[in-house]
């Protein structure tokens, strides 16, 4: 609906619209609502004080931290970006007059995310939401994991050491201000012949509608097949499972067989003896399907990249998870249009 072009904020409005903008879309069709009685818990407090600034709207702040997981931004750049963007404006339904929250309020509302640990609630609610809409996981489940990036660490030999066994350096006890700026819960991990330091995100996908049905957030060292229990979904109404050879044993595919899932994981060969001519074959099929999680991967790197500038694993899984329900906002968004047209 387009509004009466009385100024010239409006006519700007009315532009954007014609041309589809992919956010008025993302505001439309992302039922918003939905997330307040889980956001409300934050501030389910009564105030001290009648005196200072009124909280921001909880599923504003909500929907900040969304526009801020689609460009992978700071607290600093979606302060600004929110304040200089008309279609920014328009998406958190504020005017020209309105007052935009800050960086320390956008710090704050992600610390209580945290701190009531409601961003598993909040993926699973939306979860909820696409089966009541029909988007039921079926078509068998695709798990894989990608490795989440953090600024490396700088650390002298002996600090290395220290953090090896598991100990803290004597140099940093004493200073809290550096200790605070080391991430002491990420690690490293090597994928072919390049060396990664911070977190994976481990996802578990359905293959007819390719939405992030389940997912587990690791420090960068650990196994994937180590997460394949907490991504296998049971409410899929196929039984068919996907996955490449990091996931192949002998004990994961006995336990599969025994929670009556149908492994399709890619086998693999072995120094002294390697894949016949139909194992090959028979792994080429297999990736067919299990190349499709891939896309995910492809489009949630889209967003600004996949590195995360926060320190900590609890902060860590907060932007994963945002970042993994924001991937699917838009892939709801997407089948959605795909309907419609």
């Amino acid at each position: 609906m387009l509004l009466p072009e009385s100024t010239p904020w409006q006519a700007r409005l009315n532009k954007l619209n014609q041309h589809k903008d992919s956010l008025k879309r993302l505001n439309e069709i992302v039922p918003w609502e939905q997330f307040r009685p889980i956001l409300k818990r934050i501030r389910d407090k009564t105030p001290k004080s009648k005196a200072g600034r009124k909280p921001y709207d909880s599923v504003l702040m909500f929907k900040c931290l969304i526009l801020q997981q689609l460009h992978n931004i700071s607290d600093e750049e979606l302060e600004y970006q929110s304040n200089d963007r008309l279609s920014w404006m328009q998406f958190l339904g504020l005017g020209l007059e309105d007052t935009v929250p800050d960086r320390t309020s956008f710090w704050l509302f992600k610390q209580a995310l945290i701190k009531h640990q409601l961003m598993e609630e909040l993926f699973e609610r939306f979860g909820s939401y696409l089966e009541g809409m029909g988007y039921q996981a079926k078509g068998g489940q695709m798990v894989d994991a990608t490795i989440i990036p953090v600024p490396v660490q700088h650390n002298s030999p002996e600090e290395k050491e220290k953090l090896k066994e598991r100990e803290i350096p004597e140099s940093w006890q004493s200073n809290p201000h550096k200790l605070s700026q080391k991430d002491l819960e990420a690690s490293w991990t090597k994928k072919g012949d390049k060396s990664y330091y911070g977190y994976k995100n481990h996802i578990s996908s359905d293959v007819e509608y390719g939405f992030i049905r389940r997912y587990s957030i690791t420090a960068a060292s650990v196994h994937d097949s180590q997460v394949l229990g907490q991504l296998l979904d049971d409410n899929n109404l196929n039984p068919e499972l996907w996955g490449d050879s990091a996931y192949r044993s002998q004990k994961i595919e006995e336990v599969l067989k025994l929670l009556q899932f149908e492994s399709r994981i890619h086998e693999k060969g072995h120094r002294n003896n390697p894949l016949s001519e139909s194992q090959k074959e028979s792994n080429r099929e297999k990736s067919k399907i299990r190349a499709k999680v891939e896309h995910i991967f492809g489009r949630i790197s889209q967003m600004g990249g996949k590195l995360v500038r926060s320190i900590g694993l609890k902060r860590a899984v907060l932007h994963i998870g945002l970042k993994n329900l924001t991937y699917n906002f838009q892939r709801f968004v997407f089948l959605k249009s795909q309907t419609a047209g």
